[in-house]
């Protein structure tokens, strides 16, 4: 890190030395968004590419002390291009914007068209690459322009693709994944695999995507996840260079709370990671936000969770409270797999930086990985408890009515404001995978328990569907301050053949505490009776009464 007029600079150059040296003919590396990805590739364009020889950016580096790499510099024909604009709504809008960004990519070099390097034929074939040109077309286009490269300077192109899935994440969301795949498994072999012009290639993306799905063919890709051990400290900043940035800008003092709420990623065995986005907004602003998570809509990750099962809703719950859990894994996101197999959640949200990767166990006799999972850190926690907060605020629907009710005993009230809140709310929670009369209540039911412990983590310590006594209560809410009271919440959905109304489901539900000894087990626990409460939930569909 050097320091220059009150600003610094982090040198990440021994990047170059890492990846050149390593071989590796492809390499994917996956990191979070805002952790230099982008800026990491424009450094090896500009260190590289035959368009800045003799450039003396690097003159003052750490790169530039190695002569090799000094005589390295400028001597590479690089083709450069992005997919972080690719987002849209449709697999037609998306491939023509896929292919607008090959057209844009040949237009830096119209020369080679204008100046009589390419032949009648060649020319042709520059000026089909365009919005509308076909799939065959599309694949070959990176592959031809480095082959003119290669004759043009004698030496085969460095390949370099930002945010390789950004647009399969958003084919997932849409609903055009089986599409888009088909075009980027042509697009990637042509580019990375059978392209004899290329000397190295190098994608960055925030998953690493199933090579089934769209890197079948790419038997040279080595992949570098959150927890490889390669370029560990290449991307994000370390505990010491933040502890650098904050004696420059004179906020030393204040290292324990940024590290509190920024620090927490862990890229292979290296701890202490910082997300630099937020440091920056922190040195800029002085004030502890949520400046990185909020930097994305979380759309994917918010509508995973929201729609999950009891047990991911359940997980979510320790989570959230500051626990740990723990889970098997794969690296690999299959985006197809995401809505049936549930693993695949906490592998999205451990490659999207949500969550950090405790301990790591590999089981030799099971070949399987195991992972023990936390949310990140602060940042990420008021992230989720604002995403959560969200799926209630944003509607009309007297969640915060029905709280108030809850703590002041107001059964009716609670009755009154349940029912507006499932109306509202209840098919936010539908995963459209037509859920059982029992699982839809239990779907919509754990985001409320959920949006209890955002609204009431200052007042209640909340579990759900813990042991107690005999049986198992749905909710306790355990207060931190002794004067308020201990709640328990049972929650039943209609058996019309055993209860033919609902206050029957209700009965049920408050017997169920009775028998099972749950109020017993907290006065033996030290808690006096009068100071618990306990209500019983009946569900029929969107419809609900509560009774004590």
């Amino acid at each position: 890190m050097e320091e220059k007029n009150h600003v610094f600079y982090v040198d990440k150059t021994h990047f170059i030395r890492e990846w050149w040296e390593s071989g590796d003919k492809v390499t994917l590396i996956t990191r979070p968004r805002r952790f230099g990805k982008t800026l990491t590739l424009s450094m090896l364009e500009q260190f590289f590419s035959v368009e800045h020889k003799g450039s003396t950016l690097f003159e003052q580096l750490s790169i530039w002390e190695d002569e090799k790499y000094r005589g390295l510099q400028g001597t590479y024909p690089v083709i450069f291009l992005s997919f972080s604009n690719i987002k849209e709504s449709s697999y037609r809008e998306a491939r023509r914007k896929i292919c607008r960004t090959l057209q844009l990519l040949y237009r830096r070099y119209a020369f080679l068209a204008d100046d009589g390097f390419l032949n009648d034929r060649e020319r042709e074939d520059f000026e089909r690459v365009n919005p509308d040109m076909e799939d065959y077309e599309a694949s070959l286009a990176i592959q031809q322009l480095a082959g003119w490269l290669y004759r043009l300077h004698g030496r085969k192109a460095i390949i370099l693709l930002d945010e390789y899935d950004t647009p399969m994440q958003e084919a997932y969301v849409n609903g055009y994944w089986d599409d888009l795949s088909v075009f980027m498994r042509n697009l990637f072999h042509a580019t990375f695999k059978g392209n004899s012009f290329l000397e190295r290639g190098l994608m960055t993306g925030i998953t690493r995507i199933s090579r089934e799905s769209i890197f079948s063919d790419l038997n040279n890709l080595k992949v570098v996840t959150t927890t490889s051990e390669e370029y560990a400290d290449c991307f994000g900043f370390t505990e010491e260079e933040v502890r650098m940035a904050l004696e420059t800008y004179q906020t030393q003092e204040r290292m324990q709370e940024v590290r509190t709420w920024y620090d927490g990623f862990t890229f292979g065995s290296c701890r202490g990671i910082y997300n630099p986005w937020s440091i920056l907004n922190f040195l800029d602003t002085g004030k502890l936000r949520a400046y990185w998570a909020n930097t994305s809509p979380n759309s994917l990750a918010g509508k995973l969770i929201r729609e999950g099962s009891k047990e991911i809703k359940q997980d979510f719950e320790r989570l959230i409270q500051g626990q740990s859990i723990d889970a098997v894994l794969d690296e690999q996101i299959v985006y197809d797999q995401l809505s049936v197999k549930e693993s695949s959640i906490w592998s999205l949200l451990l490659a999207s930086g949500y969550l950090k990767a405790e301990q790591v166990m590999f089981d030799e006799r099971t070949g399987r990985t195991h992972y023990r999972l936390a949310l990140t850190n602060r940042e990420v926690q008021v992230m989720f408890g604002g995403m959560i907060h969200g799926w209630f605020a944003d509607y009309d629907s007297g969640y915060n009515d029905f709280i108030r009710a809850l703590l002041s005993g107001d059964v009716k009230g609670m009755n009154v404001y349940m029912n507006r809140v499932a109306l509202a709310t209840f098919s936010f929670f539908d995963s459209g995978k037509r859920p059982s009369a029992q699982s839809e209540p239990e779907r919509f039911y754990h985001g409320f328990v959920l949006g209890m412990i955002v609204e009431l983590s200052d007042r209640y310590r909340i579990t759900s569907n813990r042991e107690s006594g005999f049986g198992r209560y749905d909710v306790l809410m355990e207060p931190k301050n002794t004067r308020d009271d201990t709640i328990i919440l049972e929650f039943k959905v209609q058996d019309k053949e055993d209860e033919p109304e609902l206050s029957d489901t209700v009965q049920r539900a408050l017997l169920q505490i009775e028998e099972k000894g749950y109020a017993k087990a907290l006065e033996a626990a030290g808690v006096p009776g009068e100071k618990i409460r306990a209500y019983g939930f009946a569900f029929c569909g969107k419809r609900v009464l509560i009774g004590e």
